[in-house]
């Protein structure tokens, strides 16, 4: 006998996952992968030690504070937090699940231990060629209800510190090459140092940057409706196009910052503009 308690939260649960589809069409699925700002394991310039602790989801610059993901979500009136849980992984801290309140998009944000950055890296690349990875799309119990996170994302994000400034990485794509897929990668500089790898998975790019920036999530939240991801060529033409640094020809690569003045640029994302100094949009170039 199933415990009535058990029951009606079971009953809830279907009510909210009803929501997010139509009588022929499955919800869009948006998959973020953040690995937790850490001051000790990443090439970052130093941030409050409270906001750089890569073990501490709830104080982290790229999750807990304030314009971190899982804060910036919650309290965002165009989303809503339906489940959040611990460790649903070995390699993941703290996951999050939101549901946009008008098209039903649902977004799954993972927060990865910050010195598990190679192993954000690798499970977003795999993600964007399409590859279903037990390890990364592992779901939770929460109240004794089980929760299965879709096993291939319509839109998958890699927000954090540009690792592949301080490390190579080799991932294997198993065969898998799906051009279906968009990407928006939040990080320094991640034309230059990601486009082979997107380029081996099939995704197109949706959003990625050409110089430093701080990868917080008043970037990405626009970005995240299904009437975005379903169009990756869009672009803006009015944005300035300032000089931004000739990645390739440093000597060494700059570190990430952290912080940047987010007032106008706020302003922009809102109206589905981007500043190209800091974001491209791309279109005719794709990943090239």
């Amino acid at each position: 006998m199933i415990p009535r308690s058990r029951l009606v939260l079971l009953a809830t649960f279907c009510v909210l996952f009803a929501g997010y589809t139509s009588a022929q069409t499955k919800p869009r699925v948006v998959h973020v992968f953040v690995a937790l700002a850490d001051n000790a394991h990443q090439g970052i310039v130093p941030v409050p030690p409270v906001l750089g602790n890569g073990d501490d989801p709830g104080h982290n610059l790229y999750w807990g504070a304030a314009f971190g993901v899982r804060t910036y979500f919650k309290h965002s009136l165009e989303w809503k937090e339906v489940l959040s849980f611990k460790q649903p992984n070995k390699f993941v801290l703290e996951r999050s699940v939101f549901q946009h309140q008008t098209d039903g998009v649902l977004l799954v944000a993972d927060a990865y231990r910050g010195s598990e950055i190679k192993q954000s890296l690798t499970d977003f690349f795999r993600a964007a060629a399409g590859i279903p990875d037990k390890e990364a799309a592992a779901g939770g119990v929460v109240a004794g209800v089980v929760f299965q996170v879709p096993p291939v994302a319509d839109l998958v994000v890699y927000l954090g510190h540009d690792g592949l400034m301080d490390f190579p990485l080799t991932v294997d794509f198993a065969g898998h090459s799906d051009s279906r897929r968009s990407a928006i990668i939040l990080a320094c500089a991640s034309k230059s140092f990601f486009r082979d790898l997107l380029r081996a998975s099939g995704a197109s790019p949706l959003l990625w940057t050409t110089g430093l920036m701080a990868p917080e999530s008043y970037t990405l939240k626009p970005l995240s409706t299904a009437g975005s991801f379903r169009n990756p060529k869009r672009r803006s033409a009015s944005a300035p196009q300032p000089p931004t640094q000739n990645i390739k020809s440093a000597a060494t690569p700059p570190r990430c910052v952290s912080f940047l003045p987010i007032g106008e640029f706020e302003s922009l994302c809102s109206r589905g503009s981007l500043l190209r100094a800091v974001c491209h949009c791309d279109g005719a170039d794709s990943a090239n």
